[in-house]
């Protein structure tokens, strides 16, 4: 499979999921085969190709934080990356946030809507601040690579990194191995790349065949509200601001970016989808190892636009739905939980429902109520990775022109994949 056919090669194996997914759905396990097709080969197919995605996750991480922590030798730049790039990540999700209570203000998805929820719907509680903290930092980075917790990841790496700028020439031949060591994962990621539309047509596949169009016929409104705040967030939001950040051209940076979105969708992940993703912002928009290296693990882990949108969306609808009035201070809060929390709750299994739970609590609404969103929210997850690595690309162009980590040759260049 060539390599420069990757997006339309993404585009086919996606099609012919969702075709083949609808079809299953429709026809029903009682047909013979596809109880096969729906519950063996589709998560086999699809279990295997995220595995080898998460694989790459953690040595990817690891080996090209520390080359880009090192090579930047001016400790304060180290300083100056992180704190711009930690305020755009929060800037935009509090935009987000905010542009998706007005949306549903205006277009009142939950006015009429009969709501019923099932009582014993339960989500996972949110851990105390204190032990978010704690978990930031690694006690044993033997055992935070193994169990890929990747803010402690980060952490090590960072530091580790800046003991090596610190250490001379020592240094140096150790940033020597972990660079051809990142290359040699770089290639890995590449080769897994071939394989790509297969997997990404078995997870298609078996998403459809167990959601079908029924869900979404059920909360249209609201499925369709999620979904064009998503779309304006990705193309106007974020076509503003790096136009306004960078001067370059929006229209560019979505081409180079398509396969990487296409990629987030499938997968509804944008850990599995780092290495794509930390790949395309270095060799296709210019972003130099020294930046990408840490805006991109981090946007991976702490950029949630996507499910901040959910959050405002969703928190209106189920407030008109009972028809309780939230006000202008609890959507307040909504916005400024939404935003700390994409931070506090990095992470954790199940992030989204957390995240949606804490908004819940604190403006006045039943948790069981999401148990009404729940039956669309894998769609709409898909959606919500894709517009999320956008973001962590946008804002790594962004920090690096500004840093003059930035390649103008590698941006203009045409994309051929």
């Amino acid at each position: 499979m060539n390599p420069k056919n990757l997006t339309r090669n993404i585009l086919l194996g996606m099609g012919l999921g969702l075709i083949v997914g609808v079809a299953c759905n429709r026809l029903g396990t009682d047909v013979p085969g596809v109880t096969f097709v729906v519950d063996g080969l589709f998560p086999l197919v699809g279990r295997i190709f995220v595995k080898s995605l998460q694989l790459l996750v953690v040595p990817l991480v690891l080996f090209s934080l520390i080359c880009g922590t090192a090579s930047l030798n001016d400790l304060r730049r180290l300083g100056r990356i992180g704190a711009k790039t930690v305020a755009f990540y929060l800037g935009t999700t509090a935009l987000a946030v905010g542009s998706a209570i007005v949306l549903g203000i205006l277009l009142q998805p939950g006015v009429g809507f009969n709501l019923s929820y099932e009582s014993d719907f339960a989500v996972r509680s949110s851990p105390p601040l204190a032990d978010v903290i704690l978990g930031i930092f690694p006690s044993n980075p033997f055992q935070s690579l193994a169990e890929g917790k990747m803010l402690q990841v980060i952490v090590f790496s960072i530091l580790f990194g800046i003991a090596m700028c610190l250490a001379g020439e020592a240094g140096q031949r150790v940033l020597r191995v972990a660079s051809d060591l990142n290359e040699v994962v770089m290639k890995l990621v590449i080769l897994l790349m071939l394989v790509a539309p297969f997997g990404v047509f078995a997870l298609v596949g078996r998403t459809f065949a167990q959601e079908g169009f029924t869900a979404i016929l059920a909360l249209g409104k609201y499925f369709f509200l999620v979904l064009g705040a998503l779309v304006l967030h990705l193309f106007v939001t974020y076509g503003l601001l790096f136009k306004l950040g960078t001067g370059l051209s929006p229209m560019r940076l979505m081409r180079k970016m398509r396969k990487v979105q296409l990629f987030a969708f499938s997968t509804a992940s944008s850990n599995a989808t780092l290495p794509l993703t930390l790949e395309t912002v270095e060799h296709q928009l210019g972003v130099k190892p020294s930046v990408g290296s840490f805006t991109i693990p981090l946007g991976a882990t702490i950029n949630m636009d996507g499910t901040a949108i959910l959050q405002g969306v969703a928190t209106v609808f189920i407030a008109q739905a009972l028809q309780i009035d939230v006000g202008v201070q609890g959507y307040l809060m909504v916005v400024l939980m939404s935003t700390l929390a994409s931070i506090g709750t990095a992470g954790v299994p199940g992030v989204g429902l957390i995240m949606l739970a804490m908004v819940f609590q604190q403006v006045g609404l039943p948790v069981a109520a999401i148990g009404v969103i729940y039956g669309v929210d894998r769609l709409l997850d898909m959606v919500r990775t894709a517009v999320n690595v956008t973001g962590d690309a946008v804002v790594s162009v962004i920090v690096a022109k500004s840093e003059g980590e930035f390649d103008q040759t590698v941006f203009d260049a045409v994309d051929e994949t």
